[in-house]
């Protein structure tokens, strides 16, 4: 499946069922040139078979490369960014939550949900976009969620693009992340102040902001809850001492960036 292929499809799950929003974040940036996707970013459990190695088969098929990896000691995650040798093609960024590490409550959970898998399921690239691949209780969400935000995220929404980016290299009526958050905030979205509004700085070689998520209706065992979904991310790139653009991602960012779907 080629990266377009496979964008797209994400694109369409993420639009429909994680960040509605998105869409009008989407047409309110929107130039004479299609808009330049920087990343996307998934979540996952570290536990056979849906590690990171996992999720990543279908992007390396695709033709990416393993590149930087990242550590999150306070969130207990772990995670790695991947990108093509066309630098047009957006970066994938994976993370996993360290089971092993977290509660023996959380673990019987996650355990419980992993069992309900379908290894069949994990063939192809389809599974990115699947969804929730189990059953499971709005009780167990909510415990989940009093230890880990990330662990509740993911069981209740499964496979998805956790966010987009929108490149702001490429804006013409924009230079500043800051002027990209003003612009949206005027059109009433809210942005993620968590580690100040700007996350990064030119002296990183990369700045970042974010929406807050959507708040989106999923179903659990006990009926329907509105919970956070996917947000909207925005990347601002700075020249290396080469003169490309960085392409990685700044750590004490991300860990800010994770929060735009705290709840």
């Amino acid at each position: 499946m080629t990266p377009d292929v496979l964008f797209q499809s994400l694109w369409n799950d993420y639009i429909q069922r994680l960040c509605p929003s998105a869409e009008k974040v989407h047409h309110l940036l929107q130039e004479d040139e299609t808009l330049i996707n920087d990343h996307i970013a998934l979540r996952t459990f570290n536990v056979e078979p849906l590690g990171i190695a996992t999720l990543a088969q279908p992007f390396l098929d695709a033709g990416y490369k393993p590149c930087g990896d990242y550590e999150f000691e306070s969130k207990k995650l772990v995670a790695k960014h991947f990108e093509h040798p066309d630098p047009k093609q957006p970066k994938v960024f994976i993370s996993e939550l360290k089971v092993n590490e977290c509660s023996e409550a959380l673990q019987a959970i996650v355990t419980k949900l992993v069992k309900q898998l379908d290894t069949h399921d994990l063939k192809g690239p389809e599974f990115l976009w699947g969804g929730r691949l189990w059953e499971l209780s709005y009780a167990d969400f909510q415990t989940l969620a009093k230890e880990s935000e990330y662990a509740s995220w993911l069981a209740a929404h499964g496979y998805g693009a956790n966010h987009f980016t929108v490149s702001v290299n490429q804006l013409n009526a924009f230079d500043e992340v800051k002027e990209v958050n003003d612009h949206l905030r005027q059109s009433g979205f809210t942005i993620n102040e968590s580690g100040g509004e700007v996350k990064g700085s030119p002296d990183v070689l990369l700045e970042q902001s974010s929406t807050m998520a959507d708040k989106v209706a999923v179903e659990f065992s006990e009926g329907t809850e509105m919970i956070p979904g996917g947000f909207y991310e925005f990347a601002k790139r700075y020249p290396m001492a080469n003169g490309e653009l960085y392409p990685g991602f700044v750590a004490a960012s991300a860990d800010k960036i994770f929060e735009s779907t705290n709840g």
